[in-house]
């Protein structure tokens, strides 16, 4: 069933349902686990500050006075961190959705505390290694999904097998699209595993469009004052650019596989749909290639 014209207005009742969000603190994560708070659903917020996680917190009770949320600290570029939020998680009776939104865009060249490139070492292989531990207690979830973040940069990424760490030159929007575009071959190959497997988990993604989020703080100043005057004229409000995710991780009729962006203006901004990929995004090799790589790199084998 084509979804389309989908904002936070038309997300069910999430009542019993439990959502594990990373990123939960501000920008489009936030905006999620506030809807799905509001919408009864048990919130996780993965974040990596206490102090931000609380103000988050206290603000989305703000708004919905008994949202049943749970801070949970998550640095998806530490993978003792990740190991250390999956322990945690299995102490929850339930997870029904993971939604990977937490992500970094444009940063200097810098590396995780595993040594990996930080945009593909946050964007793809914490997501990869989060995904991967939380499978199986995914897996006895009601109507159980996964939903990664992609964006419209992933048109212009390409996977550097031969520099995966950009060891011999980095580029900071190169990496970015590289790892926006790991994310769409990470759920493709993902969605054909699960359903090899009959497994009961969708895989999907999502793409917020062009969201005013912290996610821009390292775009010059200059740029950035520039844009901010006139940015609701082309650019969606956090609110607005969660609607995809909040598609993605709620729609009724939603299948494994599906991908979902902003409906309007070349997919920037509006209500959420269903929208396309490129194709090389869908390729299967690079995305076994890829698959192999992560795995090696993380050290977490997938159940499927």
């Amino acid at each position: 069933m084509a979804i389309s014209n989908f904002t936070d207005k038309d997300v069910p009742d999430q009542s019993g349902r439990v959502f594990f969000v990373t990123g939960a603190n501000s920008g489009l994560g936030y905006e999620t686990a506030k809807v799905l708070a509001g919408k009864g659903a048990r919130v996780l917020m993965g974040c990596r500050s206490d102090a931000k996680a609380k103000a988050a917190m206290e603000s989305i009770r703000d708004a919905h006075a008994n949202a049943d949320l749970r801070f949970l600290p998550l640095d998806l570029g530490d993978l003792d961190s990740i190991d250390d939020a999956v322990k945690l998680i299995a102490t929850e009776p339930r997870l029904d959705v993971l939604v990977n939104n937490a992500g970094i865009m444009m940063p200097p060249r810098e590396e995780t505390l595993d040594g990996f490139e930080s945009q593909f070492g946050v964007n793809h292989l914490g997501t990869f290694a989060l995904t991967g531990r939380l499978l199986d207690k995914l897996s006895k979830g009601r109507t159980p999904r996964v939903v990664i973040t992609s964006s419209m940069a992933h048109r212009s990424g390409r996977i550097d097998f031969d520099d995966i760490n950009a060891e011999e030159s980095y580029s900071r929007w190169g990496r970015y699209a590289m790892s926006k575009l790991a994310n769409l071959l990470h759920m493709y190959e993902l969605d054909r595993r699960l359903r090899a497997a009959q497994s009961p988990i969708m895989a999907l993604a999502c793409h917020p469009g062009v969201a005013d989020t912290e996610l821009a703080r390292n775009f010059p100043g200059v740029l950035v004052s520039l844009i901010r005057p006139v940015s609701s004229l082309f650019m969606n409000s956090a609110a607005e650019g969660a609607w995809p995710t909040l598609a993605a991780a709620t729609a009724p009729g939603a299948e494994g596989g599906d991908y979902f962006g902003p409906s309007r203006n070349g997919e920037w901004v509006g209500p959420a749909r269903e929208v396309q990929s490129r194709p090389k995004a869908k390729k299967i090799e690079p995305a076994k290639r890829l698959w192999a790589v992560s795995e090696e790199l993380t050290g977490v084998k997938y159940p499927v």
